[in-house]
C-alpha cells in the first residue's frame, strides 16, 4: 500500500456562534477601537499644536483667528492714535487755561514755579494785595480774559468766590523775650463773596473786620472759586466741542512762619456734557464715521473674543480626553507641566485685549456722543489692550526657529529673574532709605565734612556694587538660560509624557505600512532636524 503523508493536527478555529468565537471576535473589536480611539485622539493633538500655517496644509483650515489678529492690531492702533490725537486737545486745553489762570490771579507771577508752588510774598503789604488782587481780578473777568470763560457756581449753587481762613484760636507771641503763649486749637472763618460784595474797592476790604490778619496766628488764607468755558479748537477737528468747569484754589500758606508765604494755585477741571450746542457744518457728520469705526472695531474684537473662548474650550475638552485616555491605559495621571500645555496663555490674553478693548470702545463712542466724560478711565482701558494686542504678535514669532530662541529664553529666565530682583530690590531699599535720611533734602550738606566723606563713599559703594556685580549677575542668569536652550535644541529638550505619547506615532510609522494618507501627512509626519526638538506652541 501506498503510505499516506503526515498531516500536522490543525488548530481548532471555533465554530461560529460558540461563546470562544463571540469573545475572540469582541475582543478583537475592542482592541481595534482601543487603537482607532488612541490613534483619532493622537490625530487631534498633533493637529491641536500645529500652527496655522500647518493647520492650513493640513485640512485646508482658513486660520480665521490670524487674520482677525492681524486685522485687530491694524484697528485697534489706529483708533488709539486718534483717540489720543483728540485727548492731546483736551489735555493741551486744560493745560492752557491753568497758567492763563496763574497770570490772571496772581499778582507778580513770573511764568514759572517755585519748586511745588507758584510764588510767594515776603511782607504784609504784598500779602494783603496779592489776596485783594485776585479777589478783584475775579470781579473783573470777562472785561480782561481772552479765552471763553464766564462765571461758575460754587457747591451752595451760588456764583462768586469765597474766602476763608485758618489761624490759631488765641496766642500772644513776643520774639525778643522768648516768650510764646498759644492756644494750637484751629479755627476757620469763611466768608463768600457775590458778584455785588465784589464791586467794593480794595481798601473797603482791607478794614472789614475779616481780612484784619494777625500773621503771628495765621496759617493760611484759601480762596475758592468756579469758572466754566467752552473749548472750541475741537471744531478744527471736526469734532463737538466740550464743556468744562474749573474748580480753581489758591492757598497763601503760612504754617511754617519763617516769613515767607507761599503762595499755590490748584486749577480742578472737569468736563460736562454741554446743554445746547447747535453747530452747522460737518462735524456731526465726521463724528457718526467715528462712531461707525468704533462699532467696526468692537465687532472685530467680539468675532475674535468668541473664537479665542471657543478654541480654549476645545482645548480643555482635549485635555480631558488626554488625561482619562492616560489613566486608563497607563494606570498613573498626567504630570502638571502636560496639563498646562493644554492652557494656551496666549489665548487667555487675547481675550483679555478683547475685553478690554471692547469696553474701551463703548467709553469712546459715549465720549464721542458727549454722553460720558471720562477719558482717563477709557485712556486705561484702550491703552492697556493695545498694549496686550501687541504682546501678543510674539506668539506668532515663536513658530520660526530663531525667534523661537528668543522666546523660550525669556521664558526659562523670568522665574530667575524674579527671584533675582527680590534679592537685589533689599540691597537698593536699604541704600534708598540711607540716602535719604543721611543726603536728603532734609539734611544740611554744605557744612559738615563727615557728610561729604559719607556721601563719597556712598557713591561709590552704590556704583561698584550696582554696575559692576549685580547688573552683571543679571546679564548672566539670561545668558545662562539662552546656553541652556541652545544646548537643548542641539540634544533635545528633555521629553515629558505628552510628547513621548506624540512620538510614538513615528516610531509606529517604521512598522506599519498600511496608514491612511491623512495619518501619514498629519500623525506621523517627520519633521525637520531642526525642529524635532522644539517645544511645541499653540
Amino acid at each position: 500500500m501506498a503510505r499516506q503523508p503526515y498531516r500536522f493536527p490543525q488548530a481548532r478555529i471555533p465554530e461560529r456562534g460558540s461563546g470562544v468565537f463571540r469573545l475572540t471576535v469582541r475582543n478583537a473589536m475592542a482592541h481595534r477601537d482601543s487603537e482607532m480611539k488612541e490613534e483619532c485622539l493622537r490625530e487631534d493633538l498633533k493637529f491641536y499644536f500645529m500652527s496655522p500655517c500647518e493647520k492650513y496644509r493640513a485640512r485646508r483650515q482658513i486660520p480665521w483667528k490670524l487674520g482677525l489678529q492681524i486685522l485687530k492690531i491694524v484697528m485697534v492702533t489706529t483708533q488709539l492714535v486718534r483717540f489720543g490725537l483728540s485727548n492731546q486737545l483736551v489735555v493741551a486745553f486744560k493745560e492752557d487755561n491753568t497758567v492763563a489762570f496763574k497770570h490772571l490771579f496772581l499778582k507778580g507771577y513770573s511764568g514759572t514755579d517755585e519748586d511745588d508752588y507758584s510764588c510767594s510774598v515776603y511782607t504784609q503789604e504784598d500779602a494783603y494785595e496779592s489776596i485783594f488782587f485776585a479777589i478783584n481780578q475775579y470781579h473783573q473777568l470777562k472785561d480782561i480774559t481772552l479765552g471763553t470763560l464766564g462765571y461758575g457756581e460754587n457747591e451752595d449753587n451760588r456764583i462768586g468766590l469765597k474766602v476763608c481762613k485758618q489761624h490759631y484760636k488765641k496766642g500772644t507771641m513776643f520774639p525778643s523775650n522768648e516768650t510764646l503763649n498759644i492756644d494750637n486749637d484751629v479755627e476757620l472763618d469763611c466768608v463768600q463773596l457775590d458778584l455785588q460784595d465784589l464791586s467794593k474797592k480794595p481798601p473797603d476790604w482791607k478794614n472789614s473786620s475779616f481780612f484784619r490778619l494777625e500773621f503771628y496766628r495765621l496759617l493760611q488764607v484759601e480762596i475758592s472759586f468756579h469758572l466754566k468755558g467752552i473749548d472750541l479748537q475741537t471744531i478744527h477737528s471736526r469734532e463737538l466741542p466740550d464743556c468744562y468747569v474749573f474748580q480753581n484754589t489758591i492757598i497763601f500758606d503760612n504754617k511754617a512762619h519763617s516769613g515767607k508765604i507761599k503762595i499755590y494755585f490748584d486749577s480742578d477741571a472737569k468736563i460736562e456734557e454741554c446743554k445746547d450746542l447747535n453747530i452747522f457744518g460737518s462735524t456731526q457728520k465726521n463724528a457718526q464715521y467715528v462712531l461707525v469705526f468704533d462699532a467696526f472695531v468692537i465687532v472685530i474684537c467680539l468675532a475674535s473674543l468668541i473664537l479665542c473662548t471657543r478654541s480654549i474650550v476645545l482645548a480643555l475638552r482635549l485635555r480631558k480626553r488626554f488625561l482619562n485616555f492616560f489613566l486608563e491605559k497607563y494606570k498613573r495621571p498626567v504630570c502638571d507641566t502636560d496639563q498646562w500645555e493644554f492652557i494656551n496663555g496666549w489665548y487667555v490674553l487675547v481675550i483679555i485685549s478683547d475685553l478690554m478693548t471692547i469696553i474701551g470702545s463703548i467709553l469712546k463712542m459715549e465720549i464721542k456722543a458727549k454722553n460720558l466724560t471720562n477719558y482717563d478711565l477709557c485712556s486705561i482701558f484702550l491703552g492697556t489692550s493695545t498694549l496686550l494686542v501687541w504682546v501678543g504678535v510674539i506668539r506668532y514669532l515663536g513658530y520660526f526657529q530663531a525667534y523661537n530662541v528668543l522666546i523660550l529664553t525669556m521664558q526659562a529666565s523670568l522665574p530667575k529673574v524674579l527671584r533675582f530682583c527680590a534679592c537685589a530690590g533689599m540691597i537698593y531699599l536699604g541704600y534708598t532709605f540711607c540716602g535719604w535720611i543721611v543726603l536728603g533734602p532734609y539734611h544740611d550738606k554744605q557744612k559738615s565734612i563727615l557728610v561729604w566723606l559719607f556721601s563719597r563713599l556712598y557713591l561709590y559703594s552704590f556704583i561698584s556694587l550696582f554696575i559692576y556685580m549685580i547688573l552683571s549677575l543679571f546679564i548672566a542668569l539670561i545668558t545662562d538660560s539662552y546656553d541652556t536652550i541652545k544646548k537643548f535644541q542641539q540634544n533635545g529638550f528633555p521629553e515629558t509624557d505628552l510628547q513621548e505619547f506624540l512620538k510614538e506615532c513615528s516610531s509606529k510609522e517604521e512598522y506599519q505600512k498600511e496608514s491612511s494618507a491623512f495619518l501619514s501627512c498629519i500623525c506621523c509626519r517627520r519633521r525637520k532636524r531642526s525642529d524635532d526638538h522644539l517645544i511645541p506652541i499653540s
